[in-house]
């Protein structure tokens, strides 16, 4: 497994488990199966994975004591910890923090984060005292090394990272958001302020471990013997600000495929990079619908729907999954919702790029429901 120097002598695997992802039971969410996790842990200990990530919230607050015992027979020094307090679960950030201690049945933290710094609570994390708070605690020896995660456009992003000298953050990179979000603008605001960078969704939830037919034959041309998802993690570990990339691996097939990934040190070079952007072009290209907003269609729409609109959220929804999807619906202004639409097809007359709207409200309308 391949290590980086992260500081006072420790290396860091440059592959890290997430443990938002763990396999669960009948029970759901909650439900851990232990025996299958444990299976993941110990192959992960056995290939050279030191980095283990969970949080407060994460399989509704029982990651943090699965991770606790799964790791529990192993010597205290040959892992990391990571795990957040997150404000939006409660903002008692002390009575937080001494229960995640007693979950994890653990004297100290290797690395804690503020978890999910975004537009809307970023003021909350400045101003409560957490981090004085948690940079006391770092003081005591009860957290070694203290970050955050963001999820923050990146004007947010530089008031948290500017607050005091951070000894790490993390953030959501991949191949995807660099190209098509702000990804690369936010990965220079922690370079310049040499703020060491643990990754975060570098496969973004799955979606880069499965391309359209299209782009998945481009990438089998280059590299026959590189998975799908070898490709994302490849890249990501290119970015030279990246200590840790994170992998929320949910079976051994998972874990192995990542772990002969990082066995093998050879780079990405300027041309995989060439061939992994043109893939990911004819993948966007399949993944999202052409809308340009003309808005030929709306005028004759009988139901008063505002195609655009939801075309937009369409592409949303596409790119990133149903994550909050029902929220931003609320949010468009439109007479007309997908379930109205009534497939007269008027708007596929109109339409300049050919797309089937009404296929599409149905799909929405499913979604929403």
């Amino acid at each position: 497994m391949e290590k980086k120097l992260y500081k006072d002598g420790i290396a860091l695997s440059r592959l890290g488990m997430g443990n938002m992802r763990l396999p669960i039971g009948a029970g759901g969410d909650s439900d851990i199966d232990y025996e299958k996790a444990q299976e993941i842990i110990d192959y992960g200990m056995s290939h050279g994975i030191n980095y283990y990530d969970t949080a407060y919230v994460y399989h509704r607050g029982e990651s943090e004591r699965f991770v606790g015992k799964a790791l529990a027979k192993y010597d205290r020094s040959s892992y990391c910890i990571a795990t957040k307090f997150s404000s939006f679960a409660s903002r008692d950030y002390k009575k937080m923090f001494e229960e995640q201690l007693q979950k994890l049945d653990k004297d100290y933290i290797d690395f804690y984060l503020l978890h999910a710094v975004e537009n809307a609570n970023v003021d909350f994390y400045l101003t409560s005292g957490c981090i004085e708070y948690f940079l006391e605690q770092q003081q005591k020896g009860r957290i070694k090394y203290f970050g955050f995660s963001s999820h923050a456009d990146p004007d947010q992003l530089e008031r948290i990272a500017n607050h005091h000298k951070w000894d790490f953050a993390q953030l959501q990179i991949n191949y995807y958001d660099w190209k098509y979000g702000t990804a690369k603008e936010e990965y220079q605001i922690l370079k310049d302020r040499e703020i060491p960078i643990v990754v975060m969704e570098p496969v973004r939830g799955g979606k880069l471990a499965e391309l359209s037919p299209e782009a998945t034959a481009i990438l089998k041309e280059a590299h026959p013997d590189w998975s799908i998802a070898a490709w994302a993690l490849r890249f990501v570990r290119s970015l030279d600000q990246v200590q840790v990339i994170l992998s929320g691996m949910s079976n051994m097939e998972q874990i192995q495929d990542n772990v002969n990934t990082f066995d093998d040190e050879t780079p990405l070079s300027e041309a995989d990079k060439e061939v992994l952007f043109r893939a990911l072009e004819v993948f966007h290209d399949r993944l999202v619908v052409p809308c340009t907003a003309c808005r030929y269609c709306t005028p004759d729409c009988p139901m008063n729907i505002n195609i655009p609109e939801w075309l937009t959220l369409y592409n949303t929804y596409k790119c990133d999954g149903a994550w909050e999807i029902k929220e931003k619906a609320a949010a468009i202004e439109s007479e007309g919702k997908p379930s109205d639409c009534i497939a007269c097809g008027s708007c596929v007359g109109h339409c300049p790029q050919n797309i089937q709207t009404p296929e599409i409200m149905q799909e929405l309308a499913s979604v929403l429901a």
